[in-house]
């Protein structure tokens, strides 16, 4: 180390302060670059960081299929049916509009015939108990037993869910039915099936997960909507075909109805389902449509209002300067007002299922765009104010077209909800389906 000293200060002395910085700055140059290249060449030998800790093949599984993740349960000896337990996400603001709402629903109305506890499992979030209750009231539908709520976090952090062989589970998606199915008999389990799930992703391991629950034969399986179900079957789910059963969504008048008549000089509402974060409700083709609707007049400014419904809403302004009025967390009381206030509602859905805006709508006196999806061709057996569109820019302009001439028709557009063949009471929509699980499905377990 002092021979190396020695050496710098007399290459100092001899070659001047210039020369000696430069030599020290070529030095680091060198020595940086070796550097570099030798870390690359260890990456692209290895292919790892040194720094990444390493995981477990297992533990990453667990992590990516986090809210599927095994339910603990234990058992307890009882006698007769005792609880009717519902399996989701989440309760809380935002979950209970669509499928969760119907999930609680049919959970009243299956433990009111078996005389049993209600039971609402959560698995992502703590439950809303108040709002839980105040969804119930809106709808006049109350447990004849006790209302129970759980919290069984999907990171195993509760202390697990207790039940006798006599207790029904009744589940919300492919997730909490496979995070159920290892711990509970397969007879035990109803699968609400609201959605051809597999397409909530691209074609690829997800997927399988989603078409692996859905063809599951061992457990009881309720499918939304008479058209979704048929579309599965026509799909290959044999299990569906013989063990499957259907029911058709209500809508009470006492929420869904048309508003009073507009003032003179008050203008008419354009309603669009916006969704940018849920591909299916295909958010930009419905912007790029209104738009262009705009621009041809098919939308005239000065008498229509565009109100936007939904959540993660962008801040966009549409042709000649309109700005949509958004409305991103609406109560079931402001979203039933807002729908008797429609005339057109645009409400897409790249799926089998009409989705409920469409069915909401026609419910309250709108009329109706959506879109055709395969089987789903056309949706007249709910209403014919819901007008069915090939996906295209221009069918769809020309589908809003003739919703606006048929909103200003009052006289059919009338008529039209009159003879509506939507239903009004969930206690007559699920009474097939729990005939069903009462008189076959629940004597076999």
């Amino acid at each position: 180390m002092i021979n190396f000293t020695k050496k710098i200060i007399i290459y100092w002395k001899s070659r001047g302060t210039r020369l000696f910085i430069k030599k020290v700055l070529q030095k680091l140059s060198l020595q940086l670059s070796s550097r570099k290249k030798r870390i690359s060449q260890e990456v692209d030998c290895n292919e790892v960081d040194c720094n990444v800790e390493v995981v477990t093949a297992r533990t990453y599984l667990d992590k990516w299929y986090f809210i599927a993740r095994p339910m603990v349960t234990y058992r307890q000896s009882e006698a007769g049916i005792s609880r009717v337990n519902i399996v989701t996400d989440s309760v809380r603001a935002g979950s209970l509009f669509g499928g969760v709402g119907t999930a609680l629903l049919f959970g009243v109305c299956l433990s009111n015939r078996l005389g049993a506890n209600l039971r609402i499992i959560t698995r992502t979030e703590e439950p809303d108990e108040l709002r839980v209750n105040s969804f119930l009231k809106l709808y006049n539908l109350f447990p004849e037993k006790e209302l129970q709520f759980k919290f069984e976090p999907c990171d195993d952090g509760g202390n697990g869910v207790d039940f006798s062989e006599n207790d029904l589970f009744v589940t919300t998606s492919w997730w909490t039915t496979a995070s159920t199915l290892p711990s509970v008999p397969a007879g035990q389990i109803i699968y609400l099936l609201q959605e051809d799930e597999r397409m909530f992703y691209p074609v690829g391991d997800d997927w399988i997960r989603a078409h692996r629950m859905m063809s599951d034969d061992q457990i009881h399986i309720v499918v939304n909507t008479e058209l979704l179900f048929e579309y599965l079957v026509s799909n290959g789910f044999y299990n569906i075909s013989e063990r499957g059963v259907w029911f058709e969504p209500a809508f009470p008048s006492e929420i869904y109805s048309r508003g009073g008549p507009k003032d003179a000089g008050e203008p008419k509402r354009l309603f669009f389902y916006a969704r940018p974060n849920n591909p299916r409700n295909l958010f930009r083709l419905g912007l790029e449509v209104i738009d262009r609707a705009l621009m041809k007049r098919v939308i005239d400014p000065d008498r229509w209002e565009i109100v936007f419904v939904g959540s993660d809403i962008p801040d966009v302004e549409l042709f000649g300067g309109v700005r949509p009025v958004c409305y991103k967390s609406l109560s079931w009381h402001e979203y039933a007002q807002l729908l008797g206030s429609v005339d057109v509602g645009v409400s897409l859905m790249s799926t089998p299922h009409p989705s409920y805006p469409p069915l909401d709508l026609a419910a309250s006196g709108s009329i109706v765009v959506t879109n055709k999806f395969k089987s789903k061709r056309e949706l007249y057996k709910y209403s014919e104010n819901i007008i069915c569109s090939d996906l295209d820019v221009d069918s769809l302009v020309s589908a809003i077209d003739f919703a606006v001439r048929l909103s200003e028709d009052i006289e059919v557009r009338n008529q039209n909800y009159i003879n509506s063949g939507l239903k009004r009471d969930w206690g007559s929509s699920f009474a097939k389906v729990i005939d069903h699980l009462v008189g076959v499905a629940l004597d076999h377990h």
